[in-house]
């Protein structure tokens, strides 16, 4: 087992637990109602949101986090309250940087993103219009990991930086912007933090050692004095694959890999491991000051940094923040948002927990859902005192599978149920195209970058939820506000290229 990368005690650990009845309490999520955006706890922040609160009460919890901002200052004051519109929250989120650090979920490998069968089955005309453009990107990644293959395809075909690459550009470029907006050449939004895996860390860090050196990062990291390829990072182990639920209690491990006797099966155990993986990285930070941590998947172009949500959730003083998008008809895999049957906010996922039929007849009757981006920024102070109740209290689903390897039975742990762990929490309500252009299969990246969008046998329908010509356009246009507006590029011909400093200076005396 360790020579695959198994950790021995944690999968016996989980095996003892399972067998002694210890998860038998860990219940389905069932669907007791669907929440509306209330302004309080759910709130819409895809337009010019703004906050009105007692300026004692907003100068206290500001106070209590240790930094020194003068609210009056930022917001309009009007007798005992203050007013924050939108660019007064975006420049209070800013202030409130050197608090913050990002974190990143790599997951695995690129596999299964890049997998022929995967990527062909989604939609076999679309693949052949896009096979090219699909064969040149997984020959150079198959087997690594998937924050460092491309983010996207130029319309020259050229491939673009990797999701890591860009998302370090893009906190560099916050950095700055914090830089610009006091005049303090402070190293803020570091340490970026990330949970690897057993078999992807070396390949991640070596990547990081090109970046540093890199068109994209390198300028930036000497205008702000910022090393943000200084990564503190926890690494995820595998956990072994157990008997197939078949087999009945007590369960074992599974020792037949492809026919094969004494072969264990190493398997990821899903990110909600993060918990137990980065939790000393998350002591680390609250002891050296931070006292916020936003988290999401490599995967997710639209993960960024928003400064309108972390000055709400200071203001506030909530446990954590979650973006959900506000729910399309293309959208009917992955996780909403519900209240469960104890009357808590949690998420469900379409299908497992709450049916289509029963999704589309709320939407026949005008509500809006609210569909999971798996992002979320959380309360140091509250996620590190609550650290222990999560790891313990946070649901382990056994999930039966039949593939090649075997009969066998896999135990994971999803993020984002944590939600239903948390009482005090905020929801925002976010655009999908500027907040969620994630990528589980490289052809939905194709999409996004447009590739082959002017064929014309490009699948288009009448419904909305099969007209893929429609989704890629969307998606595609929200690619390019962030290529632009996030990550600092700029257009030149059929490709992107990195924005000088002066340029992205320029870009934020005009939209501060």
């Amino acid at each position: 087992m360790k020579e695959k990368g198994i950790d021995i005690g944690l999968s016996a650990g989980i095996l003892e637990k399972y067998n002694r009845g210890e998860y038998d309490h860990f219940v389905p999520v069932l669907v007791a109602g669907i929440p509306e955006i209330d302004g309080r706890t759910i709130i819409d922040v895809t337009g010019d949101i703004e906050e009105t609160i007692t300026l004692d009460a907003a100068q206290k919890r500001i106070d209590e986090l240790g930094i020194s901002i003068d609210l009056a200052k930022i917001g309009e004051v009007s007798g005992k309250e203050i007013r924050f519109d939108c660019k007064a929250l975006r420049r209070l989120g800013v202030l409130l940087y050197p608090l913050l650090s990002y974190g990143i979920l790599n997951g695995g490998s690129a596999s299964s993103y890049v997998d022929y069968k995967k990527n062909h089955d989604f939609n076999e005309t679309l693949f052949d219009i896009c096979r090219e453009e699909f064969e040149a990107v997984a020959e150079v990644s198959r087997e690594k990991a998937k924050g460092i293959t491309p983010a996207f395809i130029n319309e020259n075909k050229e491939h673009g930086p990797s999701f890591l690459e860009l998302k370090m550009r893009m906190l560099l470029i916050e950095a700055l912007r914090y830089q610009e907006y006091t005049g303090k050449k402070a190293a803020v939004l570091r340490p970026m933090f990330q949970m690897t895996s057993v078999y992807n860390n070396s390949q991640i860090e070596e990547a990081y050692g090109t970046y540093k050196k890199g068109g994209y990062l390198e300028p930036l990291i000497q205008e702000t004095g910022i090393d943000i390829t200084d990564v503190a990072t926890g690494i995820q182990p595998m956990l072994s694959a157990f008997s197939h639920s078949s087999m009945g209690r007590p369960k074992t491990f599974f020792t037949g890999a492809n026919g094969k006797p004494d072969s264990p099966l190493p398997m990821p155990g899903g990110h909600g491991q993060n918990f137990i993986v980065l939790k000393d990285i998350y002591k680390r930070l609250y002891r050296e000051g931070k006292r916020f941590v936003c988290l999401g998947n490599v995967d997710n172009l639209g993960f960024t940094v928003d400064p309108r949500c972390l000055a709400l959730l200071a203001l506030r003083d909530k446990s954590a923040g979650f973006d959900f998008a506000f729910k399309t008809r293309v959208d009917n895999k992955g996780g909403v948002l519900i209240v469960d049957q104890n009357g808590k906010l949690n998420c469900a996922d379409i299908g497992a927990a709450v049916s289509k039929e029963a999704i589309e007849k709320i939407e026949r009757e005008g509500k809006k859902i609210l569909f999971n981006c798996a992002t979320g920024l959380f309360n140091l102070s509250f996620l590190v005192s609550h650290l222990d109740d999560i790891i313990k209290n946070l649901p382990v689903r056994f999930t039966d599978q039949d593939k090649d390897a075997g009969r066998y039975s896999q135990a994971e742990q999803v993020t984002w149920e944590v939600i239903g762990l948390i009482d005090d929490l905020l929801i925002f309500g976010v655009d999908k195209y500027e907040r969620f252009l994630a990528a589980k299969l490289l052809l939905e990246g194709l999409m996004t970058s447009g590739v082959g969008m002017g064929h014309p046998d490009y699948p288009e329908d009448e419904e909305p939820s099969k007209d893929l010509k429609s989704i890629a356009g969307r998606l595609n246009r929200g690619l390019h506000r962030l290529l632009e507006n996030a990550y600092g590029l700029k257009k030149e011909g059929m490709r992107w290229v990195p924005a000088s400093i002066e340029e992205i200076k320029s870009g934020m005396r005009r939209s501060p």
